[in-house]
């Protein structure tokens, strides 16, 4: 085991775990931050995606021991009241249906907005890619993404 500082949705946290350990399971089983979920383990669903320094990435497979000194944002972080523009557009489209992909969508959503606040369809579709919805709502994320570009 060994102590991790990490800054997560601008905190100071600390843990005690094996450095091999994934950030998935740090922020879920120690610091209780469970909206980030568990979808394949393998970084090829999207589900578990956060922030790390601005850029999306799959916390199933970032060890704990690379995000010591990076800024992580997870989707408790994106607003403490659900006001983001990103996060209004989803219920404005009705985005949502079983909604277990969710916070990974908005994450990889949130973090092309911030780096390209005018996205082109194929833009989205290159940030989007990796990031499975099992209800099919491509077209409702898809034009969510444009109403939060337009009103960030």
């Amino acid at each position: 085991m060994a102590q991790y500082n990490l800054t997560i949705n601008g905190k100071s946290l600390q843990v005690d775990v094996d450095p091999s350990t994934p950030m998935l399971w740090v922020l879920r089983d120690h610091l209780d931050l469970v909206g980030t979920k568990f979808g394949c383990g393998i970084a090829q669903c999207g589900a578990c995606t956060i922030h790390l320094d601005g850029n999306a990435v799959r916390s199933c497979q970032l060890q704990v021991s690379a995000a010591e000194n990076a800024e992580i944002t997870t989707i408790e972080g994106i607003s403490e009241n659900g006001d983001h523009p990103v996060q209004k557009a989803w219920l404005a489209h009705d985005v949502p249906q079983c909604g277990y992909c969710q916070a990974g969508q908005i994450m990889s959503a949130t973090a092309l907005l911030k780096n390209n606040p005018s996205p082109s369809d194929e833009d989205i579709d290159n940030a989007m890619n990796g990031n499975i919805c099992r209800c099919g709502t491509y077209t409702r994320i898809k034009a969510a993404i444009k109403t939060a570009a337009k009103s960030a």
